[in-house]
């Protein structure tokens, strides 16, 4: 069964390929220049303060979309240095197969990532905007390639907080849309799981890249 569902997809060509344009150039709305930055109630900013992660998360049939908010006890530079580590993401993030960086310029930065379900390659094409002076990052797909998600915007917001700069407060969102034919738990993986482990890894290997060099990232 498996092995004629992955010729179905196969024969009608419903692939990842850098070689071919995505279908559309965008149904989400992306950002333009800086993402807002999420507005927390009294509690979960009491939460937050405790150590809490903030997670909010809203999904449908094919799509979901959602924000962490949490704390790493690292320095601005620090935590940048990990988020955009992106050779790195595949021993950080659980299901994470590969990720390769396949173009650079002064400020935008593309990216692969893939993963494996049910013996298929899952494989998209990001096109991040980079502005850490600013403190954010923000990404859609790379609509020059054809990736298997349908499609993806997002952000990282890192602030550090002004009564101690060895503190920052981070946010990660993730707003995607997956193709009919891609199992819907790689939506459940990059949106429910994704968040959840963005307030874990990003933190681990901050707050350990800082202990281990406190004066630079």
């Amino acid at each position: 069964m498996m092995s004629f569902f992955l010729t179905f997809l196969c024969s009608v060509g419903l692939a990842a390929d850098a070689n071919k344009p995505h279908p559309h150039q965008g149904q989400i709305p992306a950002f333009e220049g800086a993402p807002p930055s999420t507005q927390l109630t009294s509690e979960e900013l009491s939460n937050l303060f405790t150590g809490q992660p903030v997670l909010r998360k809203a999904t449908g049939e094919n799509e979901g979309r959602g924000v962490a908010v949490f704390r790493v006890m690292a320095p601005e530079d620090v935590v940048w240095s990990v988020i955009l580590d992106y050779e790195k993401y595949p021993e950080w993030i659980h299901d994470l197969e590969d990720t390769e960086i396949y173009k650079k310029t002064d400020d935008l930065l593309y990216t692969t990532f893939k993963t494996k379900v049910m013996g298929m390659d899952i494989e998209w094409y990001i096109r991040h905007v980079v502005n850490t002076k600013e403190g954010w990052v923000t990404w859609t797909l790379d609509y020059e390639r054809d990736s298997d998600l349908d499609d993806s915007v997002g952000y990282w917001r890192v602030t550090p907080s002004k009564k101690n700069p060895n503190i920052c407060r981070v946010e990660y969102s993730v707003n995607l849309k997956i193709r009919s034919w891609v199992p819907r738990f790689v939506k459940k993986m990059l949106v429910e799981q994704g968040l959840e482990e963005a307030t874990s890894w990003v933190r681990v290997q901050a707050e350990a890249r800082h202990k281990t060099n406190p004066s630079s990232p």
